[in-house]
């Protein structure tokens, strides 16, 4: 069984290629809410990201795969294991698809369970979280539908303008 390739989607490691499209991604300020970010990030910045993503995610202590359609080469969106932590058999999880024609289609759910499906039987990992914005109702039914349980809010955790907004902390625990 390959772990990495879907129905519709399978996800890869970046590529030089990707450069463009990463910073499209990390620079749509429309998702920076999502993202954690506040500031926008230079095309030097992120080649020399992609320079050094070919590292371990025992080295780098993350993974970020380009989810991609069948057939197809380009990136619809990417999907992160971050904060690896090996010690605790634990890694953040984050996925984000850059357009909205994309979204709803299942791509997301096909990359989850991927990544779900790696982190446990490959990765050894005992748990996953994810902190989700409590206004992302489709990134919550995303995450719930997987198993993940809301474990705890982070009152005004983010802000977003002149007012600040809860963050829930999201966690899926390795049964088997």
């Amino acid at each position: 069984m390959v772990t990495l390739t879907g129905n519709s989607i399978y996800l890869r490691a970046l590529e030089p290629e990707d450069l463009e499209f990463v910073y499209r991604l990390e620079n749509d300020e429309t998702i920076w809410e999502v993202s954690n970010t506040q500031t926008p990030y230079s095309r030097f910045l992120i080649h020399q990201y992609l320079e050094n993503a070919h590292q371990d995610i025992y080295e780098a202590k993350q993974l970020r795969l380009a989810i991609c359609k069948t057939g197809g080469f380009d990136a619809i969106g990417l999907i992160d294991l971050f904060d690896f932590d090996p010690a605790n058999q634990r890694a953040g999880v984050g996925i984000i698809l850059q357009n909205e024609q994309d979204r709803g289609k299942g791509y997301g759910k096909e990359a989850l369970g991927m990544v779900i499906n790696y982190a446990f039987n490959t990765l050894q990992l005992h748990q996953l979280y994810a902190n989700i914005h409590l206004g992302n109702v489709a990134s919550i039914t995303l995450f719930t539908n997987f198993g993940f349980t809301q474990v705890g809010i982070k009152k005004d955790w983010n802000r977003q303008g002149n007012r600040f907004t809860d963050e829930g902390l999201y966690q899926l625990l390795n049964k088997l």
